[in-house]
């Protein structure tokens, strides 16, 4: 499974949990929990193409259910983290690659998590995402 069907699956499988659920994962349960996000977004498949998944309120509850400061709204690193995802520069590079990333710099410069940002925010919003305007300019 690719970086990018986790982010969409840890935020739908964020929109059916209840907020007071969210736990820390670590790195060996997180395959798990991706699997088991996988499985619950194609059940839940129907009702998000009916209804938006609201972006921002579910990464501000995750944020929120974990005490930390996170800026989210303009890191990749952080809402990766928000949503229990691996954020590591490897992780990042697969994301990169997923989502097509033609810059000069394959590393893990701040153009690049500058534009994968950007570029998930979209790509949310384009598969049915609700997304604030701000963070698709």
């Amino acid at each position: 499974m690719g970086v990018l069907n986790s982010i969409k699956d840890k935020l739908a499988e964020k929109a059916a949990a209840e907020p007071a659920k969210s736990a820390p994962v670590t790195q060996a349960t997180a395959k798990a929990d991706m699997a088991a996000a996988a499985a619950k977004m194609a059940e839940a498949a129907a009702k998000a193409a009916a209804t938006p998944v609201d972006v921002d309120a579910i990464i501000e509850a995750a944020v929120k259910a974990k005490g930390i400061k996170l800026n989210w709204r303009e890191s990749i690193v952080d809402l990766l983290r928000a949503l229990d995802l691996d954020n590591s520069l490897a992780a990042r590079k697969v994301l990169a690659a997923k989502l097509k990333y033609t810059g000069t710099d394959a590393d893990g410069s701040a153009e690049k998590n500058t534009w994968l940002h950007k570029t998930m925010m979209k790509t949310l919003a384009e598969n049915g995402g609700k997304v604030p305007k701000e963070l698709l300019s």
